[in-house]
């Protein structure tokens, strides 16, 4: 039985491979969906379903069950470095004695560019926030630094008020792996910050000031990644724009902005906490605009 080895595999992430919350939930939720597939398949609890059963025949009907379920290809992939991820725990804990899904290959992926925000556009998003209240002048300062910073939404609402260092003008952020990195914020971001920290800190005197997260909600309390996509959603519909924009849309700005600007890939690399410079190169779409600059400029015939 297999069912059993999850939470030693989950354990085993979280202790040896030093990975975030984020990761270990999303590891649990893709391996309860395989195993709630087998069961379904072979009409067993998922505590009972045998090891012969995890092979690459089950596998590949899962991932046929994706497919027909509407699961990108991205997540497919995604679901199944889950199972290999698991089965080598398992082999490395003698539980298999061979990799019985070596032979599944990974679902063709479809080449997306990152979608990224133009300079007017992400100047009016900025500037949208009614900084005459607190919580525009919270949001504000939001905006600010996931542009100017290109942090992930999970290393911003884990800011502590220790991390920020506006004089500086720098942030640490606790990255993927329990990596840390300082990152320049630049000045708007600082002076967003700042602005925002004066009535932070008004707002908790209630409190006696004992919350130390930098982003609060109405209620004091640290403000979650679910609340700051809200929050983005909300100025992207005031402004306007006509497309899609998360959290991960300002990150994508803000690499995609630096390498039109002339940043070489190893920084951005660095600024984004990126471990494989692969990772990064998906950044050099950069826009039209620039190869039609470049290439007036360069070449010969032009």
């Amino acid at each position: 039985m297999l069912f059993q080895y999850v939470e030693g595999f989950l354990n085993h992430l979280r202790v040896e491979k030093n990975a975030s919350g984020m990761t270990i939930v999303s590891y649990r939720t893709d391996l309860a969906q395989f195993f709630q597939f087998l069961s379904n398949l072979y009409s067993l609890p998922c505590e009972s379903v045998a090891r012969e059963s995890f092979n690459h025949k089950s596998v590949r009907d899962y991932l046929a069950y994706l497919q027909t379920n509407g699961f990108s290809r991205s997540t497919m992939a995604r679901k199944l470095a889950t199972l290999r991820s698991f089965v080598r725990y398992l082999c490395r804990e003698e539980v298999l004695e061979g990799n019985p899904i070596a032979a599944v290959s990974t679902p063709k992926q479809e080449k997306r560019l990152p979608r990224f925000l133009y300079p007017k556009e992400i100047e009016l998003l900025l500037e949208a926030p009614d900084i005459s209240r607190p919580s525009g002048l919270r949001d504000k300062a939001i905006l600010e630094v996931l542009y100017a910073t290109g942090i992930r939404v999970s290393e911003l609402v884990s800011l502590n008020l220790s991390n920020l260092d506006t004089q500086s003008g720098s942030i640490k952020v606790l990255g993927k792996g329990g990596k840390e990195r300082i990152i320049p914020m630049g000045t708007k971001a600082c002076t967003a910050m700042d602005k925002y920290l004066q009535v932070r800190r008004k707002a908790l005197k209630k409190d006696n000031g004992t919350e130390t997260a930098v982003f609060l909600n109405k209620f004091g309390q640290r403000l979650t990644a679910r609340s700051v996509r809200n929050i983005i959603n909300k100025y992207v519909q005031q402004v306007a724009l006509n497309q899609k924009v998360s959290p991960h849309t300002l990150r994508h700005t803000f690499a995609t902005h630096l390498l039109n600007g002339g940043a070489d890939l190893r920084s951005v690399q660095e600024l984004l906490g990126h471990v494989k410079l692969s990772t990064t190169q998906v950044y050099t779409h950069v826009t039209k605009e620039r190869i039609k600059t470049v290439h007036d400029k360069s070449h010969p015939r032009r």
